[in-house]
């Protein structure tokens, strides 16, 4: 069986979904024949590269509330992620997400994509790390198993450019507005960071209803 699923490196509910999803693969009986890839999505295509402001102060921006509010918010998000057992700061940095994608799908080509989503996930959201820059980037991506002269490669061109580009399409023609969002075997779509529970039901019913039992 095949899962798909579109997500953004600054997505708290990528994060957390990422990790329930994970919690039910685990337990499913079936996990061994399961292939997992992560498309790419850009919350955000239009920040700027060398962009320097904060989550909260982008919150409050964006959607005119009190920094107060935002903080509230992203409290409460936080309390999500960590009764999932994960580390969550809400002091982090805002940035471009297109270079971390087209690293994730060189990580894809070399088998630890997950592993370096994982990585990126923690420096970002555990440790409020500047991940946008390719210091930090390549630093993670090395850590992740992941060569430097293939990394240095990826960030000093345009590779995997065209493969973002063609996830983002496809989740277009999907109709996906929204991220996580969960395709198993392009016949069941799953929307959010749904509960451990939900994606064990959704598991069983995409895995029994392409016939295998």
């Amino acid at each position: 069986m095949r899962v798909d699923i579109w997500s953004d490196v600054v997505c708290p509910w990528c994060y957390i979904g990422k990790a329930r999803f994970e919690k039910a693969l685990s337990e499913f009986g079936h996990a061994g024949e399961v292939e997992v890839t992560f498309r790419s999505f850009e919350l955000d295509p239009s920040s700027p590269v060398d962009r320097h402001e904060s989550v909260l102060s982008m919150l409050s921006q964006k959607y005119g509330m009190p920094l107060a509010e935002a903080q509230q918010a992203e409290g409460r998000v936080a309390g999500l992620a960590r009764a999932e057992g994960l580390s969550y700061q809400s002091e982090r940095p805002v940035g471009n997400t297109f270079d971390l994608h087209r690293l994730l799908q060189l990580g894809k080509d070399k088998g630890v994509q997950s592993e370096l989503l994982t990585k990126l996930y923690g420096a970002y959201f555990a440790g409020g790390r500047q991940v946008f820059d390719p210091e930090v980037s390549t630093e993670i991506a090395i850590q992740a198993g992941l060569d430097r002269q293939d990394v240095a490669k990826v960030l000093e061109t345009d590779e995997y450019a065209d493969v973002v580009r063609a996830d983002e399409e496809q989740a277009r023609e999907l109709g996906i507005t929204g991220v996580p969002f969960f395709v198993f075997d392009m016949a069941l779509g799953v929307s959010g960071a749904q509960s451990t529970e939900t994606f064990t039901e959704v598991l069983a019913q995409a895995w029994d209803g392409a016939g295998r039992g």
